[in-house]
């Protein structure tokens, strides 16, 4: 029987929250049941000799409700848990779940969509995950900030740049009083910047400085030569890492899984192919986000409110509160500029990276301006390049 009420052991199963939609000729009792046999023991409607009962038992999802409850209702959220014992945690970890949580019920015609809106995992899944090596607490730490958000700054052009070029621009950047330097995710490892030769440049000069900056070096690709990529950059004396949402989701975890002295950004451009609530199929951001912190990253492009990107600021929210819970610092970013920021600060508090591209590099007297007036923006502490700032973007109050 697949169909029970919330009374099983939960450290058996992973639980998993679906928004489904059914066909005309469906409903949710069948979208469930097709949803927990195709995702866990086989095809949906047709059974074979090799399906004892003992496989049902110790393998089949089961469904967290009542079936009468399901029959002939249309839409709704329902709950299907998802064995454990059918995870090897070492080795398959995030990547094979999700396999198991958004695969093969997209390809059953009695779904209209299907969201997965909410995980929640057994201890005994959770202790394979390390969670943030840093966070928030770790990065303050570094940093020597208590309280304010953190000045960050992303690198652009986001590709075309030499390493002493690159090298010159990070220069103003800390002499500007930046906190967080950023790659873009576009740069990775071109033959004209090579990670190796930019690392060795814009390490051995933050080193020097009195006042310590996380760089976060894009290393983006598959994920063997990510790996190495992430050694190198500690090799070279590196302190931070950035990756994009597109090499994978498991590459993460990985990456914490080397237990390095690494700062780990988490860079979202591109999720919104699987998060926008407005598709059929798709997981929520908010997963996205408990996910990326039990992998273990530090920081994590969360969204942003009143810039060319405005999240709906509810959503921003809650996606913060799970950052937060998990010890993650959100960046905010996507039109960040400095009359933004005690209006980010009075929404959201103050435990976030203002990221900025464009307004710094953009602000009327160049680079090393533009990283002043973010931070006199964070400091309260308002100067010519802030004014100027604020002339060319505006105040938000």
């Amino acid at each position: 029987m697949l169909f029970f009420n919330e009374n099983i052991d939960k450290e058996k199963y992973i639980i998993a929250e679906y928004y489904i939609k059914s066909t005309s000729n469906s409903d949710l009792a069948k979208c469930s049941w097709n949803l927990a046999i195709g995702q866990s023991v086989g095809n949906p409607n047709i059974r074979n000799q090799w399906e004892t009962e003992e496989l049902f038992e110790n393998h089949s999802c089961v469904i967290l409700s009542q079936r009468e409850n399901l029959i002939n209702q249309k839409e709704g959220c329902v709950k299907i848990g998802f064995p454990v014992i059918n995870t090897d945690w070492e080795g398959d970890g995030v990547s094979h779940l999700l396999c198991q949580l958004m695969g093969g019920q997209m390809d059953i015609d009695t779904f209209l969509s299907c969201r997965l809106k909410n995980i929640e995992f057994p201890d005994s899944v959770r202790k394979f995950f390390l969670g943030p090596k840093f966070g928030i607490s770790g990065i303050r730490k570094f940093l020597n900030l208590k309280e304010k958000p953190l000045s960050g700054a992303i690198v652009k052009p986001k590709t075309g740049m030499s390493p002493k070029i690159l090298l010159e621009m990070v220069k103003e950047l800390v002499d500007g009083g930046v906190d967080f330097i950023k790659e873009d995710e576009i740069l990775s490892n071109p033959n004209f910047c090579k990670i190796e030769e930019r690392v060795e440049l814009i390490s051995n000069f933050i080193a020097k400085q009195k006042k310590p900056v996380i760089y976060a070096v894009c290393i983006n690709g598959d994920h063997e030569h990510i790996l190495k990529r992430v050694d190198l950059v500690n090799s070279l004396g590196g302190n931070a890492v950035h990756v994009n949402f597109w090499s994978g989701l498991g590459v993460y975890n990985s990456i914490r899984k080397k237990n390095l002295p690494i700062f780990l950004h988490f860079q979202k451009s591109g999720d919104k192919v699987i998060t926008d609530k407005r598709h059929h199929f798709g997981i929520d951001w908010y997963v996205i986000c408990k996910l990326a912190g039990m992998m273990g990253v530090d920081t994590i492009h969360a969204g942003m409110w009143g810039g060319y990107l405005s999240d709906d600021e509810n959503d921003l929210r809650k996606a913060i509160d799970v950052l937060h819970d998990q010890n993650v610092m959100p960046a905010l970013s996507c039109g960040m500029h400095p009359g933004l920021v005690q209006a980010n600060i009075r929404q959201f508090g103050s435990n976030f990276i203002a990221n900025v591209g464009g307004a710094i590099h953009g602000h009327p007297g160049g680079t090393l301006s533009g990283a002043m007036a973010m931070r006199q923006a964070i400091d309260k502490n308002h100067g010519p390049e802030y004014n100027q700032a604020i002339t060319k973007w505006g105040l938000t109050k």
